[in-house]
């Protein structure tokens, strides 16, 4: 039988997160790259209690991509 709350439940938070993100993302709100960094960090977690340093390494990069959204965004707006 399938453990849903294998880690706790963070990795439903995560997902959960991630699709808020995406959503703001999606109607061009930069706050969605802070909440997508919220998202990435969870995962990130996740990936530790899950020992997937594919999921760590991929979250970390995914992480500095929205930072970087995040500032070319504001230089654009500002």
């Amino acid at each position: 039988m399938l453990n849903y709350m294998q880690y706790y439940g963070l990795d439903w938070i995560a997902m959960v997160i991630t699709l808020f993100a995406l959503l703001y993302i999606g109607n061009k709100n930069k706050i969605g790259f802070i909440i997508m960094m919220c998202g990435n960090t969870s995962w990130i977690v996740v990936g530790v209690k899950a020992e997937s340093m594919a999921m760590i390494i991929a979250n970390v990069f995914f992480f500095l991509m929205n930072f970087r959204a995040i500032v070319k965004w504001s230089h654009e707006t500002g």
